[in-house]
């Protein structure tokens, strides 16, 4: 047998066999592609870039998409794990970047566990075949429902549905909440893809786009609440220094820049005034503290419920953190304790163990986790709450709204990090709870983004970063259910695991 470039010639009587060399595979080429594709998510963001506004460049998330399905095709298992692992790397690199201010290890850790998260799920997603259309969305609806739980209750920031809200799917929500926009962005993906590079796969690439486009219809279309009466509403911004971590601030001087906000508010203009999470900072109960008293004084000046951010210190290592009404007398009248707390920001996961290996100076007490919805009633209406991390999860506003919330108020606090990166990710955020919910959303902030965000999902008025402002807005109480709210994420889960089980096509006879 004699060998030669290109061909293998048997010299033995026969037939004559030409055997063309199998073209190798450039191992680079769908590493690259991965990794634009984790960049191109990443980019979709509404984060640290000034022309992706208030819900990101939805079309970036689309081609990140169609970029990492192009990736997959053709590869074995653990090359799909691979490459799922460097896309994971692009999309959460830069998206948990706000960690490093407050820990260079946690950030890496985070990163390399949420991009395992989504190597994982890609892995499953078949090499070949129509299947892979349905296989795909799929995974990154299960990536996206791991990451929303897991760990430590999980943590859904630079969740790919974040760069969706400005765009055709955001309606969508309301229907199947933010993981049914997530399974949009990969179905879209994979359909232009599909629809770019292989001409047998035309119709099933068609009939993929066609339900993306239906099922942004259908969005559009659904009910979404019913309206029951307007109010006025002011959302108060105190201002001041970022990057600042709450164990450098002094109490006093955020409560009385906020009191000092809230002074420019016209006696009787307003129904309900909104003070940020952490406004009020005392030892021990609120109640019979002074910062009651200026608190109870400026509801009786403005003649409106005073909504406010509370944390009270209840040992030497552990706190509450609540948002407390307070009526146009002055009286306290409801109060809700955070339910979801921030890992290794409002509590330390196993303590005891991880004080060992770090530093938990920045991280002295643990906050006591309240029960229940986050409703208040006041004399402005029954109002839903979300303090802070809990407007990243679609199960808190739903259990507000379903307990009878008829706007949902934000207090939140995002003071402690240097650049926009978080305030924007909130307002994303703040604008999903909006559409699935059907409800007004008023966010309010010590130092920015405050914002007012309509039933769905624009906003109505947002504050800068860093300065003192006061956001009046008039607000409409709703009351009804989207189809989500009713049902919530369970059907669309049930379906991406349907999508992403392997049927095995029966052997031809």
């Amino acid at each position: 047998m004699v060998r030669s470039a290109g061909t293998i010639h048997d010299p033995t009587p026969g037939p004559a066999i030409c055997i063309a060399p199998r073209p190798l595979e450039d191992p680079i080429s769908p590493t690259l592609i991965s990794l634009a594709a984790g960049l191109l998510l990443a980019f979709s963001l509404p984060a640290g870039l000034p022309w992706t506004g208030d819900g990101g460049l939805w079309p970036l998330g689309v081609a990140g998409a169609a970029a990492l399905f192009l990736a997959l095709a053709g590869a074995g298992w653990r090359r799909r794990l691979a490459l799922g692992l460097v896309a994971g790397l692009g999309l959460y690199v830069p998206g948990l970047w706000w960690m490093r201010d407050f820990s260079l290890p946690g950030w890496v850790v985070a990163t390399l566990l949420e991009a395992a998260i989504l190597a994982v799920a890609v892995a499953i997603v078949p090499p070949d075949g129509r299947r892979r259309l349905v296989a795909f969305p799929a995974a990154l609806v299960l990536a996206e429902a791991v990451r929303g739980a897991w760990p430590f209750g999980g943590v859904p920031l630079s969740g790919i549905d974040l760069g969706q809200v400005a765009g055709p799917f955001g309606p969508s929500a309301r229907l199947g909440g933010r993981l049914l926009l997530v399974a949009l962005v990969g179905l879209a993906g994979a359909g232009l893809a599909s629809l770019a590079t292989r001409r047998r796969d035309v119709v099933p690439a068609l009939a993929a786009l066609s339900a993306v486009a239906a099922v942004c219809v259908a969005g559009a279309l659904a009910p979404d609440g019913t309206p029951s009466g307007a109010m006025r509403v002011a959302a108060v911004q105190g201002g001041g220094v970022r990057g600042l971590r709450a164990v450098d601030r002094a109490p006093a001087p955020v409560v009385n820049a906020h009191l000092r906000s809230a002074a420019a508010i016209a006696p009787g203009s307003v129904d309900l005034v909104l003070l940020p999470e952490d406004v009020i900072d005392v030892e021990g109960p609120v109640a019979g503290s002074a910062e009651d008293a200026a608190v109870a004084e400026a509801a009786r000046r403005l003649g409106a419920t005073v909504v406010a951010g509370v944390v009270e210190d209840v040992e030497d290592n552990r706190f509450r953190n609540a948002a407390v009404a307070w009526d146009a007398a002055g009286a306290r009248v409801d109060r809700y304790d955070k339910v979801h707390r921030v890992p290794f920001g409002e509590y330390v996961p196993a303590r005891s163990l991880v004080d060992r290996v770090a530093d938990l100076s920045v991280i002295p007490r643990d906050a006591i986790p309240g029960r229940g919805p986050g409703v208040l009633d006041t004399p402005a209406g029954r109002m839903g709450v979300l303090i802070s991390f809990e407007v990243f999860f679609a199960d808190r506003a739903r259990a507000a709204v379903r307990a009878g919330g008829e706007v949902l108020l934000v207090p939140t606090n995002a003071s402690s990090y240097r650049d926009d990166q978080v305030p924007a990710q909130e307002v994303a955020a703040a604008r999903l709870r909006a559409v699935e919910t059907g409800r007004w959303v008023v966010q309010s902030a010590p130092t920015g983004y405050s914002a007012v965000v309509d039933p769905h999902g624009r906003v109505v008025s947002r504050s800068g970063l860093g300065g003192a402002e006061v956001l009046e807005a008039e607000v409409v109480r709703r009351t009804g259910r989207t189809l989500f709210v009713r049902t919530g994420p369970a059907p669309v889960v049930a379906l991406a695991v349907l999508g992403a089980l392997p049927f095995r096509r029966r052997k031809e006879t």
